[in-house]
Formats: structure tokens, sequence, C-alpha cells
């Protein structure tokens, strides 16, 4: 983060510099993710979701019934597309049901 005196960033700017340059970037990005599942995906979904990790804009998420998985895995495009409309596009690219 390069801020010279009399130099000025707006606070959303040096957040999002801050992020790059200690490379935590993703993980800020899977926190906000895992605050959102409950309210995006509902109670009973998020009861049964394990870890949520993202890297490399891929979501993993750990998913503890296997009915359950395989209708989400059956269904990920249109996840996807709720996420991105939280999230905002080129966030997540991908979606793997663990």
């Amino acid at each position: 983060m390069n801020i010279e005196r009399g130099n000025t960033v707006g606070i959303k700017q040096a957040f999002s510099d801050m992020l790059d340059d200690y490379k935590i970037d993703s993980k800020y990005k899977a926190t906000i993710i895992k605050k959102l599942w409950l309210s995006i995906m509902g109670n009973t979904i998020a009861s049964r979701t394990g870890k949520i990790t993202l890297y490399n804009k891929k979501l993993k998420v750990k998913i503890e019934s296997a009915p359950l998985k395989n209708e989400l895995n059956l269904s990920k495009s249109k996840v996807l597309e709720v996420l991105e409309k939280e999230l905002g596009k080129g966030v997540i690219e991908d979606i793997v049901f663990i």
C-alpha cells in the first residue's frame, strides 16, 4: 500500500489495498460468505453445512448430508447465481460441494 503524504484514498480503497497487501483477500471473502450463508441458503442447508473455504475463486463447501449434497450439485448454477447477486460477479467462479 503506497500512501504518500497529501495523497488521499477512500476507506473502501484503503481496505481493499490492505487485503491485497497482506494476501488475505480470499480469507476475508470466505468469512463474508460464511456470514451470509444462512440468509442465502436457509436454515435447512446451513445446519448441514460444515467448513466453507475460498481459494482461487473456487468455493468449497462441506455438506454433511449426501442427499443434500447431490441436490446442491444438481442446482449448482442457481447457487452460484444467488451468491454472485449477493457478492458481485468475479468473486466466485466455481462451487464444489464436498
